[in-house]
């Protein structure tokens, strides 16, 4: 009965995608590469999806990746759309974020020597930047793009041998984040807040952008970053929390974490950029219980009835990206790939998010009282 229901499950999402691919060959090679995706493989590579489809060779699957005749993008937008409807509510947060993808060698697509979140340290590596969709109902992937370096821009050469087309220009991360949050609105998905570390927050044209389109956001900053009191007094970050009094701060729960309830003090500041009528902008703090010298800072737009716990609650949603990050790589494969082209990083990543976000339902479904899908190797 399990078995039918995965069967079953697996056959609608690869009909809801059918459409995007131009022949028969790559539309029946696509389920195996995502069903391979979620199985119980050590390894999800050309080589071990080949095998496990029973091809001899991996030439199949990489033609897939490489250069098969299906519509990336469009795929894209139908996991966007599966997870809306299967995650979707009013009250949804959007996560922006990258995850670094170690590699040897220098003609993978935007491979070079630079900071890796995942691995804490420079190393050489791609970036992805992604967007993930979160609510009180679960959280997946819904979007994502390459971050290719100056270093790279500047050497059409080197992007022409790896494919990357040559409209495709410089942005840095926010702008990236910031395309992916236009695709979303358009869309109309459904959220109430975006949020994102510090790499977004830094952005002033971000937070403006933001600001236009009237979509909430909770940012994390630096503590030296500049803010514009309620007197219109420019004021350093950290400089305008030292002085709030002990009364200020108040203990609370942002969800359940790893060791238990994630607690810290919060507190908040109006600060004055010249808002709309009804909303609000805030400085909010967030301080270690267990050493009050550790402090985290945020600028902040929303509604002016929003509540420091709301605006607490908003900050710490952003946990979840990074467990769609770690989901989907080791149950869905997404760092498994073995492909240096820009397509082929696209493609693979996106038949990643697909199988991640398949997941992801699959657990709404047991809440409902359905048995979640676990594919066998």
């Amino acid at each position: 009965m399990v078995l039918d229901l995965v069967v079953g499950q697996l056959d609608e999402l690869h009909a809801r995608i059918a459409g995007r691919f131009g022949r028969s060959e790559p539309r029946a090679r696509v389920r195996e590469y995502v069903s391979g995706l979620v199985a119980g493989l050590e390894r999800k590579n050309g080589w071990t999806l080949a095998e496990r489809a029973g091809e001899v060779s991996p030439d199949g699957m990489q033609r897939l990746l490489r250069r098969a005749d299906w519509d990336v993008d469009g795929v894209r937008d139908d996991v966007r759309d599966y997870v809306v409807e299967h995650l979707g509510d009013a009250r949804g947060v959007l996560i922006g974020d990258e995850t670094g993808f170690l590699k040897k060698g220098v003609r993978s697509a935007g491979v070079q020597r630079q900071y890796s979140g995942t691995a804490g340290r420079i190393e050489n590596c791609q970036i992805g930047v992604f967007l993930a969709y979160a609510s009180e109902h679960g959280h997946a992937l819904i979007d994502r793009e390459l971050y290719l370096p100056e270093s790279w821009i500047t050497d059409r050469d080197r992007c022409r041998a790896a494919g990357v087309p040559d409209e495709v220009g410089f942005a840095t991360k926010p702008r990236l984040f910031m395309a992916m949050l236009e695709r979303a609105i358009a869309a109309g998905v459904p959220f109430a807040w975006v949020t994102a570390d510090e790499a977004y927050g830094q952005a002033p044209y971000l937070r403006v952008w933001l600001e236009e389109q009237d979509a909430w956001y909770v940012l994390a900053t630096r503590c030296n970053d500049t803010v514009i009191t309620t007197d219109g007094d420019p004021v350093q970050a950290d400089v305008l929390v030292a002085a709030l009094p002990a009364r200020a701060w108040r203990r609370l729960s942002v969800g359940a974490g790893a060791h238990g309830p994630r607690e810290y003090d919060w507190a908040r500041i109006p600060i004055h950029t010249g808002w709309r009528p009804g909303r609000g902008q805030w400085l909010l703090a967030r301080r270690s219980i267990s050493d009050p010298t550790e402090i985290a800072y945020y600028l902040c737009y929303g509604p002016g009835r929003s509540t420091l716990l709301d605006l607490a609650w908003i900050a710490g949603s952003r946990w979840r990206i990074e467990e769609c990050f770690q989901q989907a790589k080791n149950e869905a494969g997404l760092d498994h790939y073995q492909a240096r082209t820009w397509r082929a990083w696209y493609a693979h990543i996106t038949l990643s998010m697909l199988a991640h976000a398949w997941l992801a339902a699959s657990k709404t479904l047991a809440v409902k009282g359905e048995s979640a899908p676990a594919i066998k190797a």
